[in-house]
């Protein structure tokens, strides 16, 4: 009795693997980007605690009020909020991005199948997340140590969510755009950091803003720190202080005008003049 046997059934082909879709590519991107920023020792301390070393000197120095029933703390808390959003987009990134392509690291990343906007998804991704932690911890300090008042009702908490974003969307595109002025990695940082230091001292960071001289207020007003600093005025201090700025209210509808119009300006430098590598490589 023959026995039959059936024929062996052909190899099923592997499935192709599937390919991370666009979110996952970013959100992958901005782990990596977080990640490499908390590497770096230095970089936390100082754009975690500058804002709330600030904050300590003031209250330290200034006790009295600024007005009736607004002491100093609370004047300054805007300033310092508006100041660490620009120091994490603006100045981190055009500190950073000319090392990054001075190493070489753009070019080569360039040159992969990488769809080049994850690469600008990661940066933005590192900056809302520091940006968030910095607030929130600058926040708690002074909740804390100084009796900061908290916005108290829900249309000062979203004037402080749409003035963050623009202000921080305002500041990334223009920290991405300033880099491409460093002509080498350690030019990065001369370039950059006269250039926040001295919108910081114009702009109402450490100066009640009415009290510079005419003409520093006029050239604040061309820049978007100064308008971070007086639409958060507006989440932080009384509806009543408003009669003592120049222009006589808070003027959100012009804070997010021209914060708007800087992201817009942002934009068009940063596809103008971005690089991904050195004058050096062409």
């Amino acid at each position: 009795m023959t026995t039959t046997t059936k024929p062996a059934a052909p190899a099923t082909a592997a499935a192709p693997a599937r390919r991370p879709g666009a979110g996952a590519l970013a959100l992958r991107q901005g782990r990596l980007e977080i990640t490499q920023f908390l590497r770096s020792r230095e970089s936390v301390v100082f754009t975690m605690g500058f804002p709330i070393i600030m904050i300590m000197i003031f209250a330290a120095i200034f006790r009295d009020e600024i007005a009736p029933g607004v002491g100093y703390t609370q004047y300054f808390i805007t300033g310092m909020i508006a100041t660490g959003l620009m120091t994490v987009s603006f100045q981190n990134l055009g500190i950073w991005i000319p090392i990054e392509r001075d190493r070489g690291v753009l070019k080569r990343y360039r040159g992969t199948p990488m769809p080049k906007w994850v690469w600008f998804a990661g940066k933005v991704i590192l900056v809302v997340a520091i940006g968030v932690a910095e607030t929130a911890l600058l926040l708690a300090v002074s909740v804390a140590l100084f009796d900061l008042d908290l916005p108290d009702t829900a249309a000062r908490w979203l004037t402080f969510g749409w003035v963050s974003v623009l202000g921080v969307t305002a500041c990334t595109l223009c920290g991405i755009a300033i880099s491409s002025l460093a002509r080498t990695a350690r030019s990065g940082s001369a370039v950059v950091t006269p250039v926040a230091l001295v919108l910081q001292f114009i702009s109402g960071v450490f100066f009640v803003f009415t009290n510079l001289p005419g003409w520093m207020q006029q050239v604040a007003a061309l820049f978007p720190l100064k308008w971070m600093c007086q639409g958060l005025r507006a989440v932080f201090l009384p509806d009543s202080f408003g009669a003592h700025e120049p222009g006589g209210s808070f003027e959100l509808g012009r804070v997010a005008l021209v914060l708007a119009l800087w992201c817009v300006i942002g934009l068009v430098l940063c596809l103008t003049t971005f690089r991904w590598t050195t004058r050096r490589d062409g």
